[in-house]
């Protein structure tokens, strides 16, 4: 692993940022927990502590569920992730499971990845 993907890994934000970075309630972060979809760690006090990579991961279920996918959806496109990673980064495994996701459903073209895209008001 490198440097900075062990940067992005390390589990330091507490609810309350995380709350504030994703414009999301601690009920809605942990509902996600209990579906599943994210996986934080824990602190000495039993807290929760969240990596940026926990983050970037909630912005994304955020874009998912305003295209109009379901949590199940949701779920499977994670599992899929997990089953197809190889040779391609999380971004590339990210776009390509999104598109097709879309092509699946035949909603209308919604993509989170664009450059300049923002997160805030979803």
């Amino acid at each position: 692993m490198s440097e900075k993907e062990l940067r992005r890994s390390m589990a330091v934000f507490p609810m309350s940022s995380v709350m504030q970075l994703t414009d999301l309630t601690a009920r809605k972060i942990r509902y996600y927990e209990e579906q599943g979809l994210i996986h934080p760690q824990r602190n000495d006090g039993n807290n929760r502590v969240f990596s940026l990579n926990d983050i970037d991961r909630l912005l994304e279920i955020k874009d998912y569920l305003a295209a109009g996918f379901s949590i199940k959806e949701i779920q499977k496109t994670y599992a899929r992730q997990t089953a197809k990673k190889g040779d391609f980064s999380e971004s590339d495994i990210r776009q390509a499971l999104y598109k097709e996701i879309l092509n699946e459903s035949g909603l209308a073209p919604f993509d989170p990845f664009q450059k300049g895209r923002h997160h805030k008001g979803f």
